[in-house]
């Protein structure tokens, strides 16, 4: 009760300052939040796209030279002119992006500007485009926050609205990538801010949904060859990911909770593994990003070059697992090597997403436990690799609302929202039990105990 008395007095001049600034200068404001949209929207859709090239040029490489030659040099090479654009223009430009930018908002000393920004789309572009397993939306939170931050200086806005408008910036990341305004607008107000201040709701809603619609335009007018949700004589449609067939009856209930709380034991393990990589990491490489990001790509390109090539690509064993067209065993497979190889990329410093590798991990854990049901007991749980998703999603990041949107914007599928917030809470409350702090919370507290 006092910590509530003690907070409603700042609270409500943060809301006073936001509000005076809305009135003074609202079409600066305006202008400010169409350029984060915008930058978040245009470095998510750069970033597809460029990963797309380099995967293009990786396969027709690979249709004339074989592979244990191709993917092990590439990967080294990928890490090596990463990890050199990192270490020589932006240190801090390294890793997931999400951590960056939640560092920030805790009013950490990190730096911030469009340089860490594109030095992150062009690293994070040239590291998953030869071979490190992570996802997209790393690098568009990290730009769309530091998009955000340069236009905050420009309106000279109190610390408040900085603060709000950073992580609308980070949100509209998400939404750019994941084709997710929701789970964009929840995430920034869920992980990043810890704020439901109605002012505070309008500028982060403004900013997510109009990233999700600049990254439509831009995928409309050819940025992004490979997206969809534009036909030329029908214009924007309704984008799924994915269209299963989803029934859910009563008896889900119980087989969603027992799931949740596989994925929030396996998610805190995979926590628990990417910090102890890390952790190890910096024991021994130091600041020493070009030859630790160089080595970790060599061993992810030998690694792909003994294991079947549908292994090689998180965008194709994703479309494996939800199309099911895979065995109890080959799930387990995908899990495990995706376990082992994305945990290790993130811990190498490589500028790329957690969010779409957790996403597949989730999808792998209920492809296989739907699988196990339906032998033990001949039903058929169709929810259940959606659903492993975002439970997943929420027991790394500790955010199930988010989590649920997330794998909700694969399918667009309402029905779908009930089986995924069953097990995204779950998976969320187990995860817990072994420690309050995202994945990304943690990272932080790494980095702070590297520097003193």
């Amino acid at each position: 009760m006092i910590k509530s008395k003690s907070q409603n007095p700042i609270q409500k001049k943060s809301t006073q300052s936001i509000k005076r600034l809305l009135q003074r200068k609202w079409l600066n404001v305006i202008l400010a939040l169409i350029l984060t949209g915008l930058g978040a929207a245009l470095t998510g859709i750069l970033f597809k796209t460029g990963i797309h090239a380099l995967e293009d040029y990786r396969s027709n490489l690979l249709a004339s030279i074989p592979r244990w030659i191709v993917l092990p040099i590439l990967g080294a090479l990928g890490g090596l002119v990463s990890g050199s654009l990192i270490q020589n223009f932006a240190p801090a430009a390294k890793g997931a992006g999400v951590s960056h930018i939640i560092a920030f908002l805790r009013h950490k000393p990190v730096p911030m500007g469009l340089r860490v920004g594109i030095v992150k789309l062009f690293a994070g572009i040239i590291a998953i485009g030869s071979g490190f397993p992570l996802g997209p939306e790393g690098p568009a939170v990290q730009m769309g926050g530091s998009v955000a931050w340069k236009m905050a200086k420009w309106l000279k806005a109190p610390i408040s609205f900085r603060r709000v408008i950073v992580a609308a910036g980070g949100g509209a990341g998400i939404a750019a990538i994941f084709s997710a305004p929701i789970g964009g607008f929840v995430y920034a107000i869920e992980e990043l801010l810890n704020s439901a201040r109605p002012v505070v709701l309008l500028l982060v809603v403004v900013t997510t949904f109009w990233a999700d619609s600049c990254a439509d335009v831009l995928q409309a007018i050819g940025l992004d060859q490979k997206a969809g949700g534009f036909v030329n004589n029908l214009g924007f449609q309704l984008e799924r990911a994915y269209t299963p067939v989803i029934e859910f009856f009563p008896i889900d209930f119980l087989y969603l909770i027992f799931l949740g709380i596989i994925l929030g034991l396996l998610a805190e393990m995979y926590c628990r593994y990417v910090l102890k990589m890390q952790v190890l990491g910096n024991k021994w490489f130091k600041n020493k990003t070009i030859e630790r990001m160089s080595l970790s790509g060599l061993l992810l390109g030998t690694m792909y070059s003994i294991i079947p090539e549908n292994f090689h690509n998180i965008e194709e064993l994703q479309k494996i697992i939800v199309n099911e067209s895979s065995s109890f065993t080959v799930a387990i497979s995908i899990f495990f090597i995706l376990f082992f190889a994305s945990g290790l990329a993130a811990a190498s410093g490589a500028p790329g997403g957690l969010f779409y590798p957790m996403l597949t991990l989730g999808g792998a854990i209920g492809l296989a436990s739907g699988i196990g049901v339906e032998t033990i007991t001949g039903h058929v749980p169709t929810t259940y690799i959606f659903a492993g998703m975002g439970g997943f999603v929420a027991g790394c990041s500790r955010t199930p609302l988010t989590a649920m949107f997330l794998a909700f914007a694969l399918t667009k599928n309402l029905l779908i929202l009930k089986p995924l917030l069953i097990t995204c809470i779950a998976s969320f409350l187990t995860a817990r039990i072994f420690n309050e702090h995202s994945i990304y919370e943690r990272q932080i507290t790494i980095e702070e105990r590297e520097l003193k």
